[in-house]
């Protein structure tokens, strides 16, 4: 409970984040900054190949008005075992209930399932949704399905995870080379403000073959090259972000180049499963750990300076934009519809803990993860 005689600044500085509260069910959220990128782009691209060929517009994404009726939408993702899609969920939810339509989330279990994630849109489109959002997990092996649903008749647009089908009608995302540009360069910055002259560094970037990683990891070599002091990227080791794996990742770098390394880079599974075998190691006052997105954790995790910092893609952001895109596509309501919607990225450290806006990033403390709204049943 908050004391009257301390203010809401002292407050943040003294006991860190503290994640915002669940919005009501009605509650607008605030216009989100985006580039909003318009043909033509670069056939069979991805999102950052859109943003170097296309007309990019600076604008806000505002909330959509109501539905005119309870339109259907299945969002895929490709699982809910981390904190990011959890808060990819509280923002499709939480607008599904405020725009009245109905919206089902139908996660695979992992980015090794990738059959499972077909099979989900194979019963998306059998069941007739008025649109599909989809997170595709492979950044080619979903186009298939993604043509087979269009030629149904049903718009897709993509959600975050980024592929090179031509067949979506929108694609809702942030810069993934910016998310790895930002992280390197966060961590560029901090060794310069050390003195440092030169920096090793890891990578445990997710699953090999999806678009957000090949993102993460590029951005990162872009800005080690562009660095003014030697960034020299020792490993990259790709996996599942579950946290068993990444934590043997980890030990197997560490076994590798422990001694030397001076900041390890990783995911959002990855970075939190870092920590122990870094501590175990005798390690954590040497490497210091940085986030390529930001969840809950670990912005907690930032508060007890266990993680420096992290970039941020906005996951409830980009799921608010596309619900909200999705209703004003299904309602008419554009009269030129871009290719690609780009949130503008994020970064958290120590020095913005108690001013950042987290209630366009994560779900909110405590947050039980729903996957169905129907407003038919309220």
């Amino acid at each position: 409970m908050k004391k009257p005689v301390l203010s809401l600044a002292l407050l943040a500085a003294c006991m860190g984040p503290t994640l915002p509260a669940l919005a009501e069910p009605g509650a607008r959220f605030a216009p989100i900054p985006v580039q909003s990128i318009f043909r033509p782009v670069q056939p069979n691209g991805t999102a950052d190949d859109a943003l170097a060929s296309g007309r990019v517009v600076l604008g806000q994404y505002a909330p959509a008005a109501h539905a005119s009726k309870r339109w259907r939408i299945a969002f895929l993702f490709p699982h809910m075992k981390d904190p990011y899609w959890s808060g990819c969920a509280y923002g499709v939810i939480s607008e599904a209930r405020r725009l009245g339509v109905a919206a089902d989330i139908l996660p695979a279990t992992g980015y090794d399932d990738l059959q499972g994630q077909l099979q989900k849109m194979d019963e998306a489109i059998a069941a007739k949704y008025d649109a599909i959002v989809i997170s595709p997990i492979s950044m080619t092996a979903n186009n298939h399905s993604i043509a087979r649903a269009r030629a149904a008749g049903i718009p897709v647009l993509e959600l975050a995870n980024d592929s090179r089908s031509d067949d979506l009608n929108l694609k809702v995302t942030t810069s993934l080379r910016g998310m790895g540009q930002e992280a390197m360069r966060w961590a560029i910055r901090d060794a310069q403000q050390r003195g440092l002259k030169s920096i090793n560094v890891a990578l445990l970037p997710g699953p090999m073959g999806a678009g957000w990683v090949k993102g993460e990891v590029d951005g990162s070599r872009i800005a080690a090259q562009e660095a003014p002091i030697e960034v020299n990227i020792l490993d990259i080791r790709y996996g599942d972000s579950e946290r068993g794996l990444q934590a043997q990742l980890t030990g197997r770098i560490l076994a590798r180049h422990g001694n030397r390394l001076d900041y390890l880079l990783g995911c959002t599974g990855c970075a939190p499963a870092a920590l122990a075998p870094i501590k175990a190691a005798g390690l954590a006052d040497k490497i210091r750990v940085v986030a390529y997105d930001l969840t809950g954790e670990i912005a907690h995790l930032i508060r007890s300076k266990e993680i420096y910092a992290a970039a941020d893609t906005k996951g409830v952001s980009q799921a608010r934009v596309a619900i909200n895109a999705a209703v004003n596509l299904l309602e008419g309501r554009n009269k030129e519809q871009p290719h690609t919607i780009l949130i503008k990225l994020g970064m958290l450290d120590q020095q913005n803990l108690g001013s950042y806006p987290f209630d366009t990033s994560v779900a909110p403390d405590g947050y039980k993860v729903v996957l169905s709204h129907d407003p038919a049943r309220e």
